[in-house]
Order: structure tokens, then C-alpha cells, then sequence
């Protein structure tokens, strides 16, 4: 295979993002970017003022723009990589964060995958983390700014000797060479999220016809994406980070299990899975102990594995709250110890509150429109002791569980 890394392209005149961006590249772009790393946006008007007394106006607001999207993408990809990167407004929205990428990556690594053909490859988010776990990787993007900015990207963090940047249509490589393949679709369009799979560019549908031509394929996907819409030659995989639900993914080939939904936790890397739908637990009253499934566990639709764990029941049919009669630990769940039940009464609430000495009140609601801000608002909260509250239905009726977390 032969490699078509560079070093930085010139960009046409006729492109004023490609431009700017090359003009960034250049050891006074580097400069200026490296001096504006702990810029404050809400002094920008004077420093742009300040730089362009300096340096062209163009550069300088070409440097500003891509100050700010470093330091929203600190939250991604932590503040040394973040830094030294850089970003598109897009890339920043859609990459990968680097928890959820190095475990997708890890999961690859320990199959023995060695080489990787990345589609879709963005500003190169999943594939640094692929380069990092030792895999070669084709890193392939059509749009010739993203690309540029993968590869500025893997030479910035000393991975260009693995990482291959290629600008084409990912239609048209041929990904025979590879160990694997990895499919990240846009999800967005002009008009802002895309729910519909076969929307997504490329669409689900080639997507997935491209994982099942591999020895071993993963494709990222919504988390929200519905089940129906999974084939079953995937293993699908929710996974959260930090009690959030990032992204789903779907496996596919050898070493991953056709059927089964997997939800994983990170940043612990604690994995639940079941290697088919579960029957609907049982429902029924809410006893002393309450659980609040991870996201991840919910979008799997492994809540009855919690629920069969515990020996516990579900509040109400259609609400992911499991409650059991005795104390049960475990990473799936966040516990509590429920001290009140009571029926949707906002004086109710209000008087219990105010007699229990509750200052500091979590809200968490599940089947309530009520706004959790707007319940804190009218509680008028006063006092030394805190609890949390859990807006619900329990038997289809709208109800208030008054607790505190266990441990």
C-alpha cells in the first residue's frame, strides 16, 4: 500500500477555509495559536484588536476561531491532546472522545487486528486512538479540509508513521487489505441531527454491507438508533462514560457475538451483556430500595437482567426504575434507600421537606413532565439535611419517592 501522507498541502486560493487553515500551519499561525491557549472568548474583541496591530487580520481570526474549538474539545480529548490538535466546528461535534475511541480501539487490538481501514474518518479522533493501540490505520474522509486536518492532526501527536490520510469517497477503497474496517457515518446534516440510518452518509445500509465484506468491522452508530434497525449478524454495544450515554456500536466477524446487546461502562470498562432479548420483567410495588440503571444498560434493553439480578421488579411497565425489598450493590445501578411514597402532591412534597429540614434536593424524573429546576423553585428548601426525589409512575399513577443513595 503505498502511503500519501505529505506535508502540509498548499490550499487553493479559491478555498478561503482550506486557506486559513494552511495559513495556521505556518510557524507564525503555530505562534499565535500556541500564545492564545488560555484566551478568555469573552475578551476576544480586544485581542483581536491587540493581535491585528501584529499579525494579518485574516490569520488572526483564523487563530481565534480555532482557539475556541480547542478548548471545547478539552472535554473530548483531555487539554494535552486537545492543544496540539486541531479542529473543524464539525469535528468537534462529531469526533469520538478519546475514552469511548481507546476502548473501541482496545477491543479491536486485543482480536489481533494490526491494520485498519477508518472511513469517514473526520478530524481523526478514532483513528489516533487505533494508531495508539499499535494498528496501521487508512484514515479516509472526501471532504479535503477534514482530511487535512486528520492529517495535521496524526503528525501533531507523532503518529504519522501509522496513520495514512486519504481524501476520497470511502465508496471507491478497497478495503480487502485490511484486518478491519470501522464506519463512522455523518449524522448530521444542514439541518442538525439525523435519525433516520439511512440518512446517515453513507447510509446504514452500505455501511453495514461494507462491515459484513471484512474479516471484522465496527460501525458507530446513535445510541438511539432502534433495535429493529440492528441486523442480526451485529452484536450491539451501548456504551457510557461517566454515567452518560455516548454511542452505540455494531460489531461484526470473528470474536464478536451475532445477536447479543452489550452495554459497557467507562470509565470502570465493567461490561453487561445478553445474548438475546429479554423476556419483560415483573412489575410490582415499590419496595425499600430503588435502582437507577446507567443509561448504557436502558438503551441495551438490559434492564430485566438488572432487575433478574437483584430480585427486584420493575415500578411500572413502562419506566426503567427497578425496586427491590433488599439491598443489592452493582456498577449497572445507582442505589437508594426510598423513605416516602407518595401520590403527585406538590404540597405534600413541600410540607415533608420542610419538616425533614431538607436544604440541598436532587431531583430525578422518569415519566414526569414536571421540569426539576421549576420543583426545586417551589419547595422553598431551608436546612442542614439533603434528599432526593424521583418523579414517576409508579402502576401507571404519577408518584414521588422520597429517598437518599445508598453507600
Amino acid at each position: 500500500m503505498d502511503r500519501v501522507n505529505a506535508s502540509t498541502p498548499a490550499a487553493p486560493s479559491d478555498d478561503p477555509a482550506r486557506a486559513a487553515f494552511a495559513a495556521l500551519r505556518t510557524p507564525e499561525g503555530e505562534q499565535l495559536l500556541a500564545g492564545l491557549r488560555d484566551h478568555d472568548p469573552a475578551d476576544e474583541l480586544a485581542t483581536a484588536t491587540r493581535l491585528r496591530r501584529t499579525h494579518p487580520a485574516e490569520l488572526v481570526s483564523a487563530a481565534l476561531g480555532q482557539a475556541r474549538l480547542r478548548q471545547r474539545a478539552v472535554a473530548k480529548f483531555g487539554a494535552e491532546d486537545a492543544y496540539r490538535m486541531y479542529f473543524t466546528p464539525n469535528g468537534v461535534e462529531q469526533a469520538t472522545r478519546t475514552s469511548v475511541a481507546a476502548h473501541r480501539a482496545a477491543r479491536f487490538a486485543g482480536l489481533g487486528v494490526r491494520s485498519v481501514a477508518d472511513l469517514c474518518c473526520g478530524i481523526g479522533g478514532d483513528a489516533i486512538a487505533l494508531a495508539r493501540a499499535g494498528i496501521s490505520v487508512l484514515a479516509v474522509d472526501r471532504d479535503p479540509l477534514t482530511a487535512e486536518v486528520a492529517r495535521a492532526n496524526a503528525e501533531a501527536l507523532g503518529l504519522a508513521g501509522l496513520v495514512e490520510v486519504r481524501c476520497a469517497d470511502v465508496k471507491e477503497i478497497d478495503t480487502a487489505p485490511y484486518d478491519a474496517v470501522f464506519v463512522d457515518p455523518a449524522r448530521r446534516g444542514g439541518r442538525g441531527r439525523i435519525f433516520d440510518p439511512e440518512a446517515y452518509s453513507p447510509p446504514l445500509s452500505w455501511a453495514t454491507a461494507a462491515a459484513l465484506k471484512a474479516p471484522r468491522a465496527a460501525l458507530k452508530i446513535a445510541p438511539g438508533i432502534p433495535h429493529e434497525a440492528i441486523g442480526p449478524e451485529a452484536e450491539a454495544e451501548w456504551i457510557s462514560d461517566g454515567g452518560d450515554v455516548k454511542e452505540a456500536v455494531l460489531w461484526y466477524g470473528e470474536g464478536f457475538a451475532p445477536g447479543a446487546f452489550r452495554a459497557t461502562l467507562l470509565p470502570s470498562g465493567a461490561t453487561l451483556t445478553a445474548p438475546a432479548p429479554l423476556p419483560a420483567p415483573p412489575v410490582g410495588p415499590v419496595g425499600r430500595y430503588l435502582y437507577e440503571p446507567d443509561g448504557a444498560v436502558i438503551r441495551a434493553h438490559l434492564v430485566a437482567d438488572i432487575v433478574e439480578r437483584c430480585g427486584g421488579r420493575l415500578v411500572d411497565e413502562t419506566i426503567a426504575y427497578v425496586t427491590s425489598d433488599e439491598p443489592y450493590s452493582s456498577p449497572y445501578v445507582s442505589g437508594y434507600e426510598i423513605t416516602d411514597q407518595l401520590p403527585f402532591n406538590m404540597k405534600r412534597l413541600k410540607a415533608l421537606l420542610r419538616q425533614r429540614e431538607v436544604g440541598v434536593l436532587t431531583v430525578k424524573k422518569r415519566g414526569s413532565a414536571v421540569e426539576p429546576e421549576e420543583l426545586r423553585r417551589r419547595m422553598k428548601l431551608a436546612g442542614p439535611n439533603a434528599v432526593t426525589v424521583f418523579l414517576t409512575r409508579v402502576a401507571g399513577a404519577p408518584t414521588m419517592l422520597v429517598g437518599h443513595p445508598l453507600g
